[in-house]
């Protein structure tokens, strides 16, 4: 079987999901290959504001239009660590831990592109997330063939402009059908 990439495409939870860290949830995923999966949920946000997450790393953050935006979930993984996703930069000021997902948004986790922001640059558009969700080799297209998760073609207007509440159901009608007539069993409708 041909391997499939899923990098710059959302994962999202199917109805019934019975793993309660990613019922209802949106993931962007960042990374897919032979060796596994890394991704971002995108619409479960903590009660934790980026001013918040400034002042614990010590920056100042003078920004209104991030101030009050919020940290979100982004997985189980390494939870006590920032995972920036934000749109290519194109100014050339790479940062020194991104990831460039093809065709997609780019993801860094150095401290340099929060320092970058605080200095009143760096990417215009972020969704910081504390952790990330991870899959080893062969796992995601096991969960996918169970009928986990549907997937998709992302679309950033999601991540960065769509209000939290709504990102699920955005992302679903991205699949062009009414998600009221899924069935959590695989093969029915």
């Amino acid at each position: 079987m041909a391997a499939i990439d899923l990098s710059n495409q959302f994962l999202i939870a199917m109805p019934g999901m019975a793993d309660e860290t990613f019922a209802g949830a949106v993931v962007y995923l960042c990374e897919h290959n032979e060796r596994g999966a890394l991704g971002l949920v995108i619409n479960k946000p903590i009660d934790i504001k980026l001013r918040n997450l400034f002042e614990r790393v010590e920056l100042p953050l003078d920004r209104d239009e991030f101030a009050e935006q919020p940290v979100f979930f982004g997985g189980p993984v390494q939870t006590e660590r920032g995972f920036v996703l934000h749109e290519k930069t194109g100014d050339g000021s790479g940062y020194s831990s991104t990831m460039s997902v093809p065709g997609g948004l780019e993801m860094t986790t150095s401290k340099d592109v929060l320092e970058a922001m605080s200095q009143g640059g760096g990417p215009r558009r972020v969704l910081v997330t504390l952790g990330y969700s991870g899959w080893d080799a062969g796992q995601l297209e096991e969960e996918i063939r169970r009928n986990g998760w549907l997937n998709v073609d992302a679309d950033p207007k999601i991540i960065f402009e769509t209000p939290v509440e709504q990102r699920y159901d955005q992302a679903l009608s991205l699949l062009g059908f009414d998600p009221r007539m899924l069935s959590q069993e695989a093969g029915h409708a």
